[in-house]
């Protein structure tokens, strides 16, 4: 067990709690770590340290913020490694993928505060020439994000990024099955010199003792990155008052495979995307619609690329998967691939769990999928590819927007004006036309039920703050 003690980080101060709650390394299935158990207490002394943080940070000029987020950028790549272990450790992460998911929080902290200074307020034009309008961008508040275990510290990037940067304070909720790495990096703010109450973040499994941190006066945004359902009921929770949204929720990615794509590009690229991660990824392919006439190349050399992955966590050679988060995810995600079988889907290759230690279970593809079929109608979080063929006779950008969900979508296709035509009709915040890519500057957000709001860009930096018009009479 990690002997390291956590603890959860309020008003500038590092707090024990004599309840705490167990961290399950998913690659052994053992207990790494114990996690504190926050009480109604600390969630009050979260709200107020965070309104009194917010008051000094909001009034201090970005010239004066900038050297500490950057001093807190520096240092906590002085601690990569000590973190990095951590985060393979409750997550069972191969190491490529770990470095990228810390990777992530530092460039988060970079960009936004380089962002900042571009902000724009612009001057709307008075047609009588009798007033100055102007817009002004000032901080929004006290910032409560629940975040994800799929990518711990990513997501904690994605929130404080722009909360230090727009002049926001932040109560940060780690999802409760990793929270050990986020906790460890709160720790380091003290050192870098953030003020007291500007970044909080507290751990629980229980959420009628959060519950306050949604239906607070003090909380003037709620952001989230989770799944529809929770996403749902945490804004229900939250109409006490009037609040702002952004919340980036489930995702059913839909794939279009042409029969004039470039096949190799597809199979390398949609394959890699779909088990990267273990496929626990919001924007995992979900449903691979490939064209008929490509259909049976596509699944030998999908085949082909799955079965060249090799299942461990941490550092290893070749291409690798790791575990699923945990045993009930894993049950879930093989009672959809025994559904989808005894319902007339093949088995292309894996669908077992392994004889390994852990929550592994093989990289598996499905063929012969049908719509009906609950593997394609949800989203499956898992190492799961559903194939399924059409043909020229078939609405295929129909087929793909044919779900609740709306996050991210793929194309591939070497004819121009068929890919710009799927990129216009296709109803998803993100569509991808031969080649999957996500950055920092590009706006990252749902369509339909997949959430509100960005997260990334400048756009999600918006969102920390408000929208102010000024007029100023200049000609009576």
């Amino acid at each position: 067990m990690n002997t390291h003690q956590y603890k959860m980080l309020i008003d500038g101060e590092l707090i024990s709690t004599e309840q705490t709650f167990p961290v399950v390394n998913p690659a052994t299935g053992d207990v790494v770590a114990q996690a504190p158990q926050a009480g109604p207490e600390h969630i009050e002394q979260a709200l107020i340290a965070a309104d009194k943080g917010f008051n000094l940070w909001s009034s201090m000029p970005l010239s004066e913020r900038e050297p500490l987020i950057l001093a807190y950028a520096d240092l906590l790549e002085q601690h990569k490694q000590e973190i990095i272990d951590i985060l393979i450790a409750e997550t069972g992460k191969p190491y490529d993928n770990a470095d990228y998911d810390f990777g992530m929080l530092v460039t988060c902290l970079r960009y936004f505060v380089e962002e900042a200074k571009r902000i724009e307020q612009p001057v709307i034009p008075d047609p009588d020439g009798r007033f100055l309008h102007y817009m002004r961008r000032q901080p929004l508040g006290v910032v409560v994000g629940y975040l994800a275990w799929n990518f711990p510290l990513l997501n904690v990037g994605y929130k404080i990024g722009p909360v230090l940067a727009s002049g926001c304070s932040a109560i940060i909720k780690p999802s409760q099955v990793t929270p050990l790495a986020s906790l460890r990096c709160a720790e380091l703010a003290i050192a870098a010199g953030i003020p007291a109450g500007v970044i909080n973040m507290i751990s629980s499994d229980q959420y009628d003792v959060t519950d306050p941190l949604l239906t607070s006066d003090k909380t003037k945004l709620f952001t989230m990155i989770g799944s529809t359902n929770a996403g749902v009921n945490c804004m229900k929770n939250s109409l006490t008052n009037l609040k702002h949204f952004s919340v980036e929720l489930g995702g059913n990615a839909p794939v279009v495979v042409y029969d004039d794509a470039d096949l190799d590009k597809a199979v390398q690229d949609i394959v890699d995307l779909k088990f990267g991660n273990s496929g626990q990824v919001c924007v995992s392919p979900n449903r691979c619609f490939v064209h008929e006439s490509v259909y049976s190349a596509f699944l030998e050399k999908a085949k082909v690329r799955a079965e060249g992955l090799t299942l461990r966590a941490g550092k290893g050679e070749g291409r690798m998967m790791g575990p699923m988060i945990n045993g009930k995810e894993r049950e879930r995600v093989i009672g959809l691939i025994e559904q989808a079988v005894a319902n007339g889907a093949s088995l292309v290759t894996g669908g077992n769990k392994t004889a390994d230690a852990g929550f592994y279970l093989q990289p598996t593809i499905l063929a012969d999928v049908d719509l009906s079929m609950s593997v394609v109608q949800q989203e499956i979080f898992g190492p799961v590819l559903a194939v399924l063929p059409f043909s020229d006779n078939d609405d295929i950008l129909s087929l793909a927007n044919d779900n609740e969900f709306g996050l991210a979508a793929y194309v591939y296709t070497t004819n121009l004006q068929r890919g710009l035509q799927a990129a216009e009709k296709i109803q998803s915040g993100s569509v991808c036309i031969n080649e999957a890519h996500y950055a920092v500057q590009l706006p990252h957000g749902g369509l339909k039920q997949s959430g509100i709001g960005k997260d990334c860009s400048k756009y999600s930096l918006e969102e920390y703050m408000t929208l102010k018009r000024v007029s100023v009479l200049i000609n009576n």
